[in-house]
């Protein structure tokens, strides 16, 4: 019901004279508990005169009072406002269902879906379980980075929470914010052939969608965005109806009563409904100037263009009006909803949807037709035999088995199947015939039944049509009849009806509710032994709901209806449990929203005493009709339509901002057009209509929900041309309240776009909506400007949004402190706040980063905003200056704990071309650069002692050996110096051997200081000084440093190499000691090193390099040489004991006799081998190695040769032949193994050898036989080794 009076059910217009009565009522009752009151009051007061307990109770009564008057003002307010909704609908559905200013426009950007709280958490776990491993996205480094990057800058940020909180966050601006990210990233890796950086791009963002999406089934997906895309499409009458419904909160029995009453579906009707709006302005307008009331305009001059507007704006719509052809709004005009799989509410402009044929709603029964027995049977002798038969009229028949006729009972069961929902069912009782002629059995009875499928279930007995003369009247059988509901079918049920369209009649009929599909009803009237119904209405559309007895219809004791619009079906049963079934299976199938609610059997009292009439919101009894008619025939231009307007579009605002879009403040294009339709309609000026859209989105705008800028620019340009009277179309009225409201307006509007600029890392976060800070820097200097015409001066823009970046970075940097939990503590711990500073370094530089990143925008639209934003960063980064220098001030002496803190800074600074070598950067470097100094001063005091006591303690074992046996083996000692220094650790074993003994043989000090060397040198160069002359400084000391300290090592070395040649052996038993090998190492890993630690990258000369690399180089040789010495003294040891043998010495006699072994020759080989080896193991440069072999061979066959020539007259020993033979060879094989070339191994020395030992070997032969016993210097003996 259409009474705003009325109960919340049951909202809408009211009858003047209920309403006046209702008034009258409470007055009266409030009246006399009033009199009782004061009556009361006055017993009190004699009984006890100034009691407490009196004035209390006064008190409890005047605030009870106050409450229900309240109470009865905010009923009537909110009536108010319901009938004012009600009378916009009215002038809505005009506008939409017959349209001729305006149409839904085509070109509007498609708005994303909104992201929520859920899916922004649901999305967070995503790229957290991506980052886990937990997913089956395959990715490298890089991209696991910048998702890495990408979560903790950007989906764990509080702005981006707000953002989703506000509303105007969607899927794209989360991609848009990755893909901006990871351009940057792609932009600084190298190149890779044969892999453009597109390439890199796209697969980068392909995976970033599949980590958004997760495991979402996509069909789901892909119905959802059917779901949601509706509202963004070209809309149908239909839709938008629903949706303004939804804006108004307009009830749809409401909707469906005033579609009714306006009879939107006549065209005819609607265009005499527009002439007579258009007549009536034009009244209107001959009154104003007949009365000269008219509006109160800046200029009196107006008043004849206002006269014109009024006239040019009817003739105008008169033109459209006539233009329209005839069958606009007509059948054919229609747009219907066609019902789709995905969603029953998707768009599908077009055809109507398809209209049921009696054929869609045959159905299918089954049947079973039980006979028990029969009774009073006398005509028929007992001994006889009788059966039954049965049958459904179009179907086969049954027979039951044979019985006496004594004992005529059967128990059978038949069963059926038909598509008659009213089938015919004959049942016979038979007899067998005994006539020798008769071809039949002889009928004794029947009884034919018409079942429905609500009839009963149980046996029963019916009397059975006998022949006229037969004797037995009193023929009965027992029989059950179960009609069995197929699943489609809901309802059934005889019924009265009365319709406009179907059932025009008013008669009883037989009616099934037939479902036809998941959303498709139809209720379907039915003739016995029918298949097919006679007709039908599909249910679609209609609302159902219980209603009152309607006098001149005769059947029927309890009505109900099922209202559409244009239509109207009354129903009539005769009993109320049969309506209240109907009823519910009816509101089942239609789907509304509404639920029918029974109406009570009696009247009953209201709480005020009144009596409370039972009401049907569809009944459409006097005093609704008379509230329907008051809205529909309310003339329009005699309301405020401009008051109607801003109502209307601050509701389509609420529900557009509402929804499941993010708008930013765009209307949908059905509700453009509906807006549209409504101004052109009835005249709402279109200052007035920009105006309030302002007022609406700078509401929103300052209750931090998302706006785009560029729309409060379209509406503020249209205002401010037409206020002063520079609108393209010409010259227009301006009234004096546009005017003040446009300048209250510009206010507003001044200072919010301050804050918007001054908060623009929190009102536009990481650079969404896209070109927001653009416009918004626009806009502001559209407003600074004084009137249409005259240009801001840039230098007053500039100035303004520089004290705007002023204010930012100050709240920006309060805005980090908060975040990071940071308070200012003069009492904590240094360490403690050199961690903070730290944390908040990182946070800053991030701030400055996305500033760059998502807010350079506005370069575009001025030239000078890069200049303002580093200008903004300085003064950013300036009170992030006062507390890093508190926090320095306070560390101790000589700690080094804050070069990470410089390094963060300056890695940022350098990069950044409007902050490098700035106010901070340089005050930060002139911070550090005595810490630097001081740093490399101690450094390269605590090198050199500890070079100078790590070799005085040195045991020259290599580190790897060293490592090898760290439970076993003793570490050297290095004392600690009194000092920090960061990155260096103390002399042990795990800290840095590790690392190095897969690589290196060297010592542990000479390792050590290399690692140190490196490790300083690093240290500086990871600082990147800005300063170049500095940095050059830096540079050549450590270069020199390095020099001197590698010198030292390469001295010391040669020294400890000399003394310990000086202590071996000079026998066979000599073994190269290991120490030994461990000082060739040193020296060369101090020829590597020296290239990278001595080495300036300049041009000039490398002196450094030069110098130490003669000393190794000499080192080398020297100690090769003495090596070298102490392997000939062992061969000319063990030739001196072969010299013993020779002709014509004392001994010779006398050794002749002995038999002596190859001891001496098996030892030397043994000495050379095992010398080879230690060599080849210990000693890691192959070169140096081979050098040592080449001049021992070359020493030794000399020797050898040598010693053959001093004999060379003299013939040799068998025992010398022996031996030497087996030393040669072998040493020729050792050594050729080794590696030695054969131009060394067959040296002039080695032929000389070869060629003398030949000869004393045949001549031996000869004399003895087999005197060497198969040594020989031949290639093929086989002596063992």
């Amino acid at each position: 019901m259409l009474d705003p009076s009325s109960s919340e059910d049951t909202g809408g217009e009211s009858d003047p004279e209920v309403v006046e009565e209702a008034a009258r009522k409470p007055a009266s009752l409030s009246g006399k508990r009033a009199n009782s009151s004061r009556a009361g009051g006055q017993q009190r007061e004699s009984a006890a005169p100034g009691g407490a307990a009196a004035k209390g109770a006064r008190d409890g009564a005047d605030a009870g009072e106050d409450e229900e008057r309240k109470e009865r003002e905010r009923i009537q307010r909110e009536e108010e406002e319901r009938k004012t909704k009600l009378q916009i609908y009215v002038f809505v559905l005009r506008c939409i269902a017959y349209p001729f200013n305006a149409k839904q426009p085509t070109d509007m950007a498609r708005r994303q879906q909104k992201v929520n709280k859920q899916q922004l958490q649901a999305v967070k776990e995503r790229f957290l379980a991506f980052l886990n491993g937990e997913t089956q996205i395959v990715a490298d480094e890089a991209f696991c980075n910048a998702v890495r990057s990408y979560y903790e800058g950007f989906l764990k940020s509080e702005r981006v929470s707000r953002m989703v909180q506000s509303g105007g966050c969607s899927a794209n601006d989360f991609r848009e914010v990755f893909k901006k990210n990871i351009e940057r990233r792609i932009r600084s890796l190298p190149e890779i052939d044969g892999l453009s950086k597109e390439t890199v791009l796209s697969s980068w963002i392909a995976k970033y969608d599949a980590i958004y999406r997760g495991e979402e089934d996509m069909r789901r997906q892909t119905q959802r965005a059917h779901l949601s895309a509706v509202s963004e499409l070209i809309l149908s009458k239909e839709q938008l109806y629903e949706m303004f419904q939804q804006i108004l909160g307009i009830r749809k029995f409401e909707h469906q009563l005033l579609y009714n009453a306006c009879q939107l579906d006549n065209v005819d009707e609607q265009a005499a409904q527009i002439r007579r709006e258009l007549d009536g302005r034009l009244q209107l307008a001959e009154k104003i100037a007949r009365e000269k009331k008219y509006p109160k305009f800046i200029s009196a001059d107006m008043e004849a263009l206002y006269m014109e507007e009024l006239r040019s704006s009817v003739n105008l719509l008169m033109a459209n009006l006539e233009s329209l052809p005839v069958s606009k709004g007509g059948p054919d005009f229609k747009q219907k909803l066609k019902r789709s799989p995905l969603n029953n509410s998707f768009l599908d402009i077009g055809d109507e949807g398809d209209i049921l044929s009696k054929s869609d709603v045959v159905l299918s029964f089954t049947l079973e037709i039980v006979i028990v027995e029969v009774q009073g049977l006398k005509s028929v002798a007992p001994n006889r035999i009788v059966y039954c038969t049965m049958e459904v009229e179009g179907g086969e028949k049954l027979q039951t088995d044979q019985a006496e006729a004594a004992r005529p009972q059967w128990e059978t069961q038949g069963d059926f199947t038909t598509t008659h929902p009213l089938p015919s069912v004959k049942v016979k009782l038979f007899t067998e015939s005994t006539g020798v002629l008769a071809l039949d059995d002889k009928e004794l009875g029947r009884v034919v039944l018409n079942p429905t499928t609500n009839g009963p279930k149980q046996a029963e007995f019916h009397r059975m049509v006998v022949a006229k003369n037969s004797q037995d009247t009193e023929l009965k059988i027992k029989l059950a009849v179960r009609m069995d509901k197929p699943p489609n079918m809901k309802h059934s049920g005889y019924l009265y009806t009365l319709g406009q369209r179907v059932w025009k009649r008013w008669k009883k009929r037989y009616f099934v509710l037939v479902q036809v599909s998941q959303y498709t009803f139809a209720m379907c009237s039915y003739r016995e032994k029918k298949a097919e119904p006679q007709e039908l209405m599909q249910l679609e559309g209609y609302t159902v709901d219980y209603c009152d007895p309607q006098p001149g219809l005769q059947g029927g004791r309890v009505f109900f209806n099922a209202v559409k619009e244009g239509d109207l079906v009354m129903f009539a049963c005769d009993d109320e449990p049969d309506r209240v079934l109907w009823v519910q299976a009816m509101y089942r199938a239609t789907g509304q929203s509404y639920k029918p609610v029974p109406p009570l059997q009696n009247k009953t009292t209201n709480c005020r005493g009144g009596i409370q009439k039972p009401a049907s919101p569809i009944s459409l009894d006097p005093s609704q009709r008379q509230g329907v008619e008051e809205l529909i025939s309310a003339a329009p231009c005699r309301l405020d339509h401009a008051a109607l307007f801003s109502i209307l579009q601050k509701h389509t605002l609420q529900h557009r901002m509402n929804d499941s879009f993010s708008c930013l403040g765009w209307f949908s294009p059905g509700q453009v057009f509906v807006l549209d339709e409504y101004c052109a309609r009835y005249g709402v000026r279109g200052c007035h209509r920009h105006l309030s859209y302002l007022k609406g989105l700078m509401d929103y705008s300052e209750n931090n929900a998302l706006v785009d800028p560029t729309l409060l620019h379209y509406s503020y340009a249209f205002c401010v041309s037409h206020v002063h009277g520079n609108r393209p179309d010409g010259m227009g009225t301006v009234t004096a309240e546009e005017k003040e409201q446009f300048e209250a307006i510009r206010s507003r509007l001044m200072a919010l776009l301050d804050n918007q600029i001054t908060h623009f890392r929190y009102c536009f976060p990481f650079g969404r909506p896209d070109g927001a800070l653009k416009a918004t820097l626009s806009l502001q200097e559209r407003v600074l400007m004084k009137d249409i015409t005259t240009p801001v001066p840039p230098v007053d823009m500039k100035n303004l949004v520089q004290r705007c970046l002023e204010k930012a970075a100050r709240i920006n940097y309060s805005q980090l402190m908060e975040y990071a939990q940071i308070k200012e503590d003069s009492q904590a711990a240094p360490e403690k706040r050199l961690e903070d500073m730290m944390r908040l370094g990182e946070l800053c530089i991030d701030v400055l980063q996305q500033n760059d990143e998502h807010h350079s925008e506005g370069r575009e639209a001025f030239s000078w905003w890069p200049e303002l934003m580093a200008e903004h960063a300085e003064s950013f980064l300036s009170l992030y200056r006062a507390d890093m220098d508190g926090a320095l001030q306070v560390q101790p002496v000589d700690s080094w704990d804050s070069f990470p803190l410089f390094q963060l800074l300056n890695n940022f600074l350098r990069t950044d071309p409007h902050l490098c070598n700035g106010t901070f950067h340089k005050h930060l470097q002139d911070l550090f650069v005595p810490l630097v100094v001081r740093y490399i001063d101690l450094m390269e005091s605590s090198i050199a002692q500890s070079i100078h006591r790590g070799f005085e303690q040195e045991t020259w074992q290599s580190v790897k050996s060293l490592t090898n046996n760290l439970a076993n083996v003793p570490l050297p000692k290095v004392p600690s110096l009194p000092l920090t220094l960061p990155q260096m650790p103390s002399f042990s074993a795990p800290a840095w051997m590790g690392p190095l003994c897969e690589n290196t043989n060297g010592s542990a000090t000479s390792e050590d200081l290399f690692w140190k060397l490196d490790a300083l040198q690093m240290f500086v160069l990871d600082l990147h000084w800005p300063e170049p002359e500095f940095a050059k400084h830096l540079e050549q000391r450590l270069k020199l440093m390095a020099s001197d300290m590698m010198e030292a090592c390469v001295k010391r070395t040669k020294s400890a190499f000399d003394a310990k040649m000086q202590k071996a052996s000079k026998s066979t038993d000599f073994r190269v000691p290991l120490s030994v090998c461990t000082m060739f190492n040193v020296l060369m890993d101090a020829k590597k090193q020296c290239s990278k630690l001595c080495v300036l990258d300049t041009g000039q000369e490398q002196q450094y390099h030069s110098k130490i690399d003669v000393l190794i180089d000499e080192s080398f040789k020297e100690m090769i040489s003495s090596l070298i010495s102490k392997f000939a003294g062992v061969l000319d040891g063990a030739l001196s004991k072969l010299s013993r043998y020779d002709e014509g010495t004392f001994f010779s006699s006398f050794l002749s006799f002995t038999k002596p072994g190859m001891d001496l020759a098996d030892t030397y080989i043994t000495f050379i081998r095992q010398n080879q080896d230690i060599l080849r193991d210990r000693v890691n440069d192959e070169v140096y190695v081979e050098d040592v072999f080449d001049q021992w061979y070359t020493g030794s066959m000399k020797a050898v040769c040598v010693w053959l020539t001093d004999r060379l007259d003299l013939q040799l020993h068998t025992y010398q032949l022996k031996t030497l033979i087996k030393i040669v060879k072998k040493t020729y094989r050792d050594f050729r193994l080794q590696g030695v070339l054969d131009g060394t191994l067959n040296n002039k020395s080695y032929e000389t050898v070869y060629n003398r030992l030949t000869v004393e070997e045949a001549t031996a032969a000869v004399k003895a036989g087999d005197g060497l016993q198969g040594i020989s210097m031949r290639d093929s003996d086989e002596e063992d080794d």
